[in-house]
């Protein structure tokens, strides 16, 4: 690539770090760059998710003593089957044809915006269900502490999401706050973490699959492009957690509308 696409490709990727720390989706930034240098789509995904795995990791330091403290909330199924179905996805966009992430992307991208426009909603209908359960069954206990991760719903919808963060990593974030602030109840902030870990996992799943379909297939991989992602993704993930801890949850809520919306219009042009 050429020295002043991977300048630019280094700036986005500071940019994209810290949006992904604060609500996800700064693939949005350094992916459209890569096409616009003529890389082909499967090639672009592959060598921009090798290079944003840097800024999960940065953001899950900055949030470690966060995800320390969810260690009694018992992550271990919710980690599982966000590893398992990562790496299913990640080997569908082996077997995929570019042109299926036309159709696919705008599709989650509007599903991950409905899904944070309406988590109150969402959230209220939920609680209301297991209102109207326990008081159908007086004699149920509710669920033991540690549980809060772990209901079917919650696990499904990951699943899904994992599935499909493995096949193309933007927006991902997005995805995972809807569906943990719809699942859990918890405000924006408070599942932030759990967000970050589970990118985190994604990314890192993806890109080994990647790497060992490099090595083994001769799957075509950017390093230089990845290696100028990588290296400001990493700078801006760990500085965008310091940003996103001090914004107010309405504040959160509309910074991820704004960047859904953004992320569609440049999937639709």
């Amino acid at each position: 690539m050429a020295l002043g696409a991977l300048a630019f490709l280094l700036v986005m990727g500071v940019l994209a770090g810290m949006i992904n720390a604060a609500v996800g989706s700064g693939s949005l930034l350094t992916l459209p760059v890569l096409l616009a240098v003529g890389i082909a789509p499967g090639t672009a995904v592959r060598t921009n998710t090798i290079g944003m795995m840097f800024s999960t990791i940065g953001s899950v330091v900055g949030y470690r003593r966060e995800i320390a403290a969810e260690r009694t909330n018992r992550l271990g199924p919710l980690l599982a089957t966000t590893l398992v179905f990562a790496a299913a996805g990640s080997c569908l966009l082996l077997a995929v044809p570019g042109g299926a992430l036309e159709f696919v992307v705008p599709l989650l991208i509007v599903v991950a915006l409905l899904l944070v426009v309406f988590q109150r909603r969402i959230t209220a209908a939920i609680t209301a269900r297991r209102v109207r359960r326990a008081a159908a069954r007086p004699d149920a206990t509710d669920a033991p502490p540690g549980r809060v991760y772990r209901s079917p719903g919650l696990l499904t919808s990951m699943a899904g999401a994992s599935l499909y963060g493995g096949f193309f990593t933007a927006a991902q974030g997005i995805l995972y706050l809807g569906i943990l602030g719809a699942f859990t109840g918890r405000p924006m902030k408070s599942v932030n973490a759990v967000k970050n870990l589970l990118a985190l996992i994604v990314n890192v799943t993806a890109a080994v699959v990647y790497l060992v379909a490099h090595l083994a297939l001769g799957a075509e991989v950017v390093w230089s492009g990845s290696i100028a992602i990588a290296i400001g993704s990493l700078i801006g993930g760990y500085a965008g957690t310091h940003v996103a801890k001090r914004l107010p949850e309405n504040a959160l809520r509309a910074v991820i509308v704004v960047v859904a919306l953004v992320a569609l219009a440049r999937q639709l042009v």
